[in-house]
């Protein structure tokens, strides 16, 4: 089951990040006091704990917790333009493309108000927006920067926007820290029926820059009368979907404008094509990145390439144009290499041949594509992947920095599409950078999801649990650990 995804929005300077970075219990996002520092979306997986008072069978909870640019973040003085005289402002629909596509994400939407600075006509265009989208049922009002009970009465003017009370914070100092986070666990929905649809259907993007094939291979799909099943105009997001049945999985390919470097855009048109290409690809199950077979490598290439590491999604590598390519020169062995330099982080991304107006490589490719998605749904168990993990720690473990020996207490496998593994270690910095990816590769091998992205999470063990204290009696002790985890 997906974890329950909660989007952090509001104006420049209400201190979003550093409550994003509050919850984390680590420095995720930066925190600057010039708008625009934060323009993409910022996600991290936190664990929260249930209150105190809640029954002694209530979990912690995982969530995934997405930062956002501010709304109208260039409007302020001496923000509009970067070091070399570029308009910030043209940023800004990219930005609130963004913003808006992490609330349509989120399960929860924490609307974010500064305290000292009152209330904004800023902060009434979010509240507006927020209600004229449909959305007030999932948002929680946090008043931000309440570094103390003379501050509470002004946090409080939040609820004039109509969106509840406002939750009271410091994130800065972490005043209020604990009541605030019993409140955020009480709003988190957590379904109660957990199924997973036995058969999903797959979607799948087609990306690629100008001329790579993209158009030719979508025609070959919707050509083959084998396999098609209907097309459909997505009126909404101005991309075709074309839906198919092979072997008796039904798979949906998305069409999407092809990409070229920002600054040859001709017109906003471009611009609002490149928007919704990356729409199709957070929307995808998989994607086909085309590479055409007659060219060099490209900068849109390598973008495109980082867009979808960032993004954790399979990615199968398609090379098209092969048949135009002398093969007695360059060789496929060859150009699988030459990939593999170009497109660093993708190396365990399968790579296939096509040439659409043969229909060569067509069945394959979408034969491909349904094994990644099932790669990518696939959910180990705790103890086999623990035992995997253990194996890989006693073949090689962390370089131990000052004396400081690495602990791994228990792996968890937390979540699907990507596969996220929960490590709990006594001390993360030892786990990650390049033990991370000797990790990561080991996982691969041992592992039925060796061709997709996984996400790992390394997070420390708490040093003693509050229920237990609870239980316990020990009132000084519980006050002591309430003001450790709050401060």
């Amino acid at each position: 089951m997906p974890l329950p995804r909660i989007a952090i929005v509001g104006r420049p300077n209400v201190g979003k990040s550093s409550l994003l970075n509050r919850l984390a219990k680590e420095r995720v996002s930066i925190v600057d006091p010039t708008p625009g520092v934060t323009r993409d979306r910022v996600t991290t997986v936190v664990e929260i704990r249930p209150p105190l008072d809640a029954p002694k069978a209530a979990p912690n909870r995982l969530v995934e917790l997405m930062d956002t640019g501010g709304y109208g973040v260039y409007v302020a003085e001496g923000a509009r333009y970067d070091d070399v005289g570029a308009d910030l402002a043209t940023l800004t629909d990219d930005i609130e493309t963004q913003i808006q596509t992490a609330l349509d994400d989120a399960d929860l939407i924490l609307f974010v108000i500064d305290a000292q600075a009152g209330i904004t006509s800023l902060d009434e265009t979010v509240a507006r927006l927020l209600r004229s989208s449909g959305q007030a049922n999932k948002v929680m009002m946090v008043a931000n920067k309440v570094d103390g009970e003379s501050w509470e009465a002004h946090g409080l003017e939040g609820a004039g926007l109509g969106l509840g009370e406002p939750a009271l914070i410091s994130a800065q100092s972490g005043f209020n820290t604990r009541k605030f986070l019993e409140r955020l666990y009480g709003e988190i929905p957590f379904p109660d029926d957990e199924s997973v649809e036995s058969d999903p259907e797959m979607k799948i993007a087609f990306v690629g820059k100008r001329n790579s094939g993209k158009s030719t291979m979508i025609n070959a799909l919707a050509g083959e009368p084998r396999v098609i099943v209907s097309e459909i105009a997505g009126t909404t997001r101005d991309s075709v979907d074309v839906r198919f049945e092979v072997d008796g999985h039904m798979m949906t390919a998305i069409d999407t404008a092809g990409l070229r470097k920002r600054k040859s855009f001709s017109s906003a048109i471009e611009v609002y094509a490149t928007d919704r290409m990356n729409r199709a690809i957070d929307r995808a199950d998989v994607v086909m990145l085309l590479i055409d077979a007659t060219q060099d490598i490209s900068q849109v290439d390598q973008t495109l390439s980082k867009t979808l590491q960032e993004k954790y999604k399979p990615t199968v590598i398609v090379i098209t144009k092969i048949d135009l390519v002398d093969q007695n020169k360059v060789s496929p062995e060859d150009y699988v290499e030459y990939i593999t330099q170009e497109l660093p982080g993708l190396e365990f991304a399968p790579v296939v041949f096509v040439c659409a107006e043969e229909h060569e490589g067509l069945y394959e490719m979408m034969t491909m594509a349904h094994n990644l998605f099932q790669q990518a749904n696939h959910r180990e168990s705790t103890g086999a992947l623990n035992q995997v993990v253990e194996e890989i720690l006693q073949k090689r473990g962390p370089t131990s920095r000052l004396g400081s020996q690495a602990k791994l207490y228990f792996a968890s496998q937390v979540d699907v599409r990507p596969p996220t593994i929960v490590l709990k270690v006594n001390k993360p910095e030892l786990f990650k950078g390049n033990y991370e990816r000797y990790l990561m590769n080991r996982l691969r091998e041992a592992l039925p999801y060796s061709e997709v992205p996984i996400k790992l999470i390394f997070s420390s063990r708490a040093r003693m649990d509050l229920q237990d204290l609870k239980q316990q009696g020990r009132g000084r002790q519980l006050d002591e650990a309430e003001e450790n985890i709050e401060g």
